[in-house]
């Protein structure tokens, strides 16, 4: 039988088959991906080859074959750095949820997914959540930001989950995919859902200052279908995002706005960092390129995955005051 992954719990998957049958389904024999060691070899939107057991008391199945995937997103752990991590695949678009304040969402983390993203070539939208909350510094803040993505490339839309705001553009850019929300704890995922879908009613939390401080979460994902004609995989909170195997020379390549200009720089083989007449570097000092953009594809290209989380553990910081003085 033949069926797609929507649940995984580390051990047992659920699989649904074209006829909407679901089976508890476990892995049989070992699965690799190529090149990469996972923590997870079977993800959410896998498709998946299984055979039914009942002999048991519950019909169950066991996985023997995962189909060729056409792409996925994988991170590395930003504590324990050689275990890496699918969150999902065969993926159409992802709308990666961000928040200004409550909590924060730094330009190097957004970066970060969006390398990736770019890499696995995956249409990545801004989605700028609790909108309705947004005043003065923190607004202007939003729309800055909105600016910078928007002016690379990036598809933008402004959203409130609470107060109804932008669901139905959303809904019109879901239309007919495979849809996957990723974010931070407590930036809204599971509450967009709900109001996408009232139905589903998935669990949400509330935000307070411990949670903000990057307790650990679980790092499964769940697949659901809306009245609408979509799927949607909602997706754990992601504290950090580190970035699995990449030459130096590829990276360049995901930042869009980079990519433009690579053919104006005298070198070919440009890391737009220390040669000299680079079309990068001159834009950048022309204010043409975003600083926080620059900085993050340092931070990727040398590897500085203690400075990031170092970034990480002050925004937690600075999160958790704001909220304690609110």
């Amino acid at each position: 039988m033949t069926g797609l992954v929507y649940k995984s719990t580390g051990s047992w998957y659920t699989v649904k088959t074209e006829d909407n049958q679901q089976f508890d389904c476990r892995i049989k024999g070992k699965f690799r991906l190529k090149g990469i060691k996972s923590t997870n070899p079977i993800a959410v939107g896998d498709l998946v080859d299984f055979d039914l057991d009942e002999t048991s008391d519950a019909i169950t199945g066991s996985i023997h074959h995962i189909h060729e995937r056409k792409n996925y997103i994988v991170r590395k752990s930003v504590n324990l750095s050689k275990q890496t991590h699918i969150i999902a695949s065969n993926i159409d678009i992802v709308f990666l949820i961000i928040t200004i304040d409550n909590p924060i969402t730094t330009t190097s983390f957004i970066d970060r997914f969006l390398v990736t993203a770019e890499a696995y070539h995956i249409k990545t939208v801004l989605l700028f959540n609790k909108i309705d909350v947004l005043e003065n510094e923190a607004l202007d803040e939003q729309l800055y930001m909105q600016h910078t993505y928007t002016k690379i490339g990036y598809d933008c839309l402004r959203v409130s989950a609470v107060a109804k705001k932008g669901l139905d553009q959303l809904k019109e850019m879901m239309l007919g995919k495979v849809c996957m929300f990723s974010g931070h704890s407590g930036v809204g995922k599971s509450t967009l859902v709900n109001a996408l879908e009232p139905n589903l009613n998935l669990k949400t939390k509330e935000i307070s200052a411990i949670h903000q401080q990057g307790q650990h979460t679980t790092t499964f994902a769940e697949m659901y279908d809306l009245s609408f004609g979509s799927k949607i995989i909602d997706t754990p909170g992601i504290r950090g995002f580190g970035i699995v195997d990449m030459e130096k020379q590829e990276i360049k390549g995901y930042f869009p706005e980079f990519f433009a200009l690579e053919d104006q720089c005298k070198f070919n083989n440009c890391l737009h960092k220390d040669e000299p007449l680079c079309a990068v570097k001159k834009a950048l000092e022309a204010d043409e390129i975003a600083w926080s953009r620059y900085r993050s594809y340092l931070q990727i290209l040398e590897g500085d995955e203690e400075q990031y989380r170092n970034d990480i553990y002050n925004e937690d910081r600075k999160s958790s005051d704001e909220t304690r003085k609110s």
